[in-house]
């Protein structure tokens, strides 16, 4: 298949692109800047706020995924929302087949998150125009690079002591960006897929102090976590941009995130397990990965210097 990858250069996109090169599908790789684009695929220019590069890039595509948030800036939920609006209608007029997004976790019940929020209004942004899509729901992604993970892992090397508010006790089900990227392309050409949601998760369901705790043992580190109920969002965005390198607007949006339980609810009903029937990683195993694969970088770095 001629696939389109809205994402490219993110944290999933540059490893689902080598992915579905490996799968024999003929990948262009969407993004802002093409001539600096050095992974997988051929680079295509494409802005989700201009339609008419949207359109060219779209072009005698058969299915694209978007992998596209502005969780970063303070509208990011009207910024992903007129983003999702205006790919949705280039993908019709192109004439694409199926969308595939990477959504989120979280029962609508539970009064969602705006980050999570957000995440659900693109799901229905991008089907109203008519093309086809698939979701796949994912909470906490594993490994080098992405935002909720590097918050773990910087908060464990940067503090043996931790004050934490209340989300610290809140469930998840955290999941490698391996296994992300292995379902992301299985659901590709899948008609059982097509116009479906999925939830996705790892094989263990923790809590966030959980995390914390076992990266902690992992790394060889001692970690004392003293929970104070009283601590807001806005005192934990800021403190935690005093303790990691994550800005306070991203840092607001995750943790208000952290409220919400991020659980897989539909496996007694098959789930995505009717398309591809696999164990997913453990946490420490995900951590793990995550970790070696930071050294390698760090390695690779200095290498070029």
């Amino acid at each position: 298949m001629r696939v389109l990858v809205a994402g490219s250069s993110g944290f999933v996109g540059r490893r689902l692109c080598p992915a579905l090169e490996e799968h024999g599908h003929t990948v262009l790789a969407m993004t802002r800047q093409p001539e600096h684009y050095a992974g997988a695929g051929t680079a295509v220019y494409g802005d989700v706020h201009d339609e008419d590069s949207l359109r060219s890039a779209l072009a005698g595509v058969d299915a694209a995924y978007y992998l596209v948030h502005s969780l970063g800036e303070r509208d990011f939920e009207q910024q992903d929302a007129a983003a999702a609006r205006a790919f949705a209608t280039a993908a019709r007029d192109a004439g694409v087949h199926n969308l595939v997004y990477l959504g989120g976790l979280g029962e609508e019940s539970d009064e969602l998150s705006a980050h999570l929020r957000s995440r659900r209004q693109v799901e229905y942004v991008l089907a109203a125009e008519g093309v086809p899509v698939t979701v796949l729901r994912a909470g906490i992604i594993i490994g080098h690079g992405g935002i909720s993970w590097e918050i773990t892992r910087q908060l464990v090397e940067n503090l043996p002591v931790m004050v934490t508010p209340r989300w610290v006790g809140t469930r998840a089900q955290p999941i490698a960006v391996a296994d992300v990227v292995r379902y992301l392309v299985a659901v590709l050409g899948e008609p059982a897929a097509i116009g479906r949601t999925f939830e996705i998760g790892g094989s263990e369901v923790l809590t966030y102090v959980d995390m914390l705790k076992r990266l902690a043992v992992l790394e060889g580190r001692r970690l004392l976590v003293i929970a104070v109920p009283l601590l807001s969002p806005r005192l934990s965005s800021q403190w935690l941009s005093l303790v990691t390198d994550v800005d306070v607007p991203t840092g607001r949006a995750l943790i208000d995130s952290m409220g919400n339980e991020v659980v897989v609810s539909d496996d007694r009903h098959g789930g995505i397990r009717e398309i591809v029937d696999f164990t997913p990683m453990g946490y420490d195993d995900a951590a793990l990965a995550a970790l070696r694969e930071r050294a390698m970088s760090r390695r690779e770095r200095k290498e070029r210097r």
